[in-house]
């Protein structure tokens, strides 16, 4: 892969990375929000804003409308905590908030897991091929569809 490194965080590592970046990005961090990645960033799985809802109206012991949701994920796409997986309308914790750069999904058909893998080479490769065709602001979406190895593993 081209590109950097950069250091995957996971559990109160995660959210605190999280919140780090959004204040850095000069956004506050709410309760409200704290409770929306905490939802996120417990899910393995891509999840899609009534599943976060549903699990933050639980934690939280009373209704939250997933119209809040989604402008709160919105935010957290805008900011790079969070990954948006386009063909399932659904999202993910982004494991390293503070690195800018698109992803590449690979997203297994059976059990509904998503990895992203970096390539710098590649999405730089069709930002520049989008601006030679008088594209602006572009952003690459690019989602690839499988099976896991596990999921390949149990159909063999």
């Amino acid at each position: 892969m081209a590109g950097h490194q950069h250091h995957e965080h996971q559990g109160p590592g995660l959210v605190e990375a999280a919140q780090t970046a959004l204040l850095a990005s000069g956004e506050q961090w709410t309760g409200m929000r704290a409770d929306v990645f905490g939802a996120l960033a417990d899910c393995d799985k891509p999840v899609s804003a009534y599943d976060i809802a549903e699990r933050v109206s639980g934690s939280r012991g009373k209704r939250v409308a997933a119209n809040s949701v989604y402008r709160i994920l919105d935010l957290f796409v805008r900011t790079n905590l969070a990954r948006r997986v386009e063909s399932a309308n659904a999202y993910i914790a982004n494991s390293h908030p503070g690195c800018h750069h698109d992803c590449i999904f690979l997203i297994c058909d059976s059990c509904g897991q998503a990895v992203h893998i970096d390539d710098d080479r590649l999405t730089d490769t069709l930002v520049q091929a989008a601006r030679k065709a008088g594209f602006a602001d572009v952003r690459p979406v690019i989602e690839l569809r499988g099976h896991c190895a596990d999921c390949s593993i149990k159909a063999s």
